[in-house]
């Protein structure tokens, strides 16, 4: 048996066994580390009646009211049939038992696919391909923001009321979490967006962390497509733009790191100029075209998304300062914190 940082394989297959006998193979489960995520662990097991995969929190230094696995879990399972989303198996608490991760974790099936997380990815699909994929991505996000939560079985899964002015508290929350240097800028950033938060007067689903690297791309060299959505780690009800603005501020993100000289901090690596991916505008126009409704300016919740990817950053950085990470490519995190920040100052400078 296979067993990794924060995942006992023998006690998983204990638990398949007892909770989920149809999907238990008979010989022992092998797991590997999917690489790529900063955030919750994320491993592929294979072994069973199908390969599947697991999802748990971070090891070490968890910050409150992140990396919930029920709520993942649980608007996963809803979203299911509306857009491109893995099918789950089921979720538990192990934090008691101790038997598989010590943890809540959650087992859903095994999409196959590529993640483009980085530009040589791109190799595989033509120009006018990712073009297409990129509108694709836009328009899931419409629908996505479309969906009527109540009718979905999440009418409670959020308080849309003040939903920004609560993220400005919780994010600044994480930040004094996770602490272990100065970054000014970060700071300077918090202050203004709290200080201008905005009413677009708008309620749906959010997913919270909506970019191409938290996709499995999948199809022919001319045509390919969304096979699944991931990471539902911050989902909520809420002001739908704000998945727009991280879409936005992904986009741009390997020009930020480049010119911030972290390169191996790339957060979402695939879109780059040349590849054939529409514009920013260009997708935001095929978001409202599927949606039916005009896009309001973006500055604030583009600035947002520097101030919250920066956050969550420097909490990852913490995280790889105390030897709480699992994986490569940690130790150049930290350095787009304070690009990020600046970017965030720059978008949002009123006299701009």
């Amino acid at each position: 048996m296979t067993d990794l940082p924060g995942l006992d394989t023998g006690g998983l297959a204990r638990w398949l066994a007892r909770e989920h006998p149809g999907l238990a193979g008979e010989g022992p489960l092998r797991a590997a580390l999917i690489d790529g995520g900063r955030s919750n662990l994320t491993y592929r097991v294979e072994g069973a009646e199908i390969p599947f995969v697991l999802r748990r929190p971070p090891l070490g230094h968890a910050l409150p009211t992140a990396h919930d696995m029920r709520r993942e879990h649980r608007v996963i399972t809803a979203l299911h049939g509306t857009i491109p989303v893995p099918g789950t198996v089921g979720v538990a608490d192990d934090t008691e038992a101790r038997e598989v991760t010590g943890t809540v974790f959650f087992v859903m099936a095994y999409v196959d696919g590529t993640v483009l997380d980085r530009p040589a990815r791109n190799a595989d699909w033509t120009p006018a391909g990712l073009h297409g994929l990129g509108i694709e991505v836009a328009e899931i996000l419409a629908d996505l923001h479309a969906a009527e939560p109540e009718a979905l079985g999440l009418g409670g899964f959020g308080r849309p009321g003040g939903y920004l002015a609560r993220q400005m508290r919780t994010w600044a929350r994480q930040l004094d979490a996770s602490r272990s240097r100065d970054v000014p800028a970060l700071d300077a950033l918090g202050t203004r967006l709290a200080a201008a938060v905005p009413d677009s007067g708008r309620t749906g689903i959010v997913h919270g962390d909506y970019r191409l690297d938290n996709m499995i791309v999948a199809g022919p060299p001319d045509a390919p497509r969304v096979a699944a959505v991931l990471d539902w780690e911050m989902a909520t009800l809420g002001d739908p733009l704000v998945d727009l603005g991280m879409l936005g501020m992904y986009w741009h993100i390997n020009e930020l790191a480049a010119g911030a000289q972290a390169a191996g901090a790339q957060a979402a690596g695939a879109i780059v100029p040349g590849a054939g991916y529409p514009s920013f505008d260009e997708a935001v126009d095929a978001y409202a075209a599927r949606a039916g409704a005009a896009v309001p300016d973006l500055r604030w919740y583009r600035a947002f998304a520097c101030y919250k990817l920066a956050v969550i950053l420097e909490g990852v950085h913490f995280r790889y300062t105390k030897g709480h990470t699992v994986g490569e490519g940690f130790d150049a995190i930290g350095a787009l914190v304070a690009p990020l920040a600046e970017e965030g100052l720059w978008i949002s400078d009123p006299t701009r």
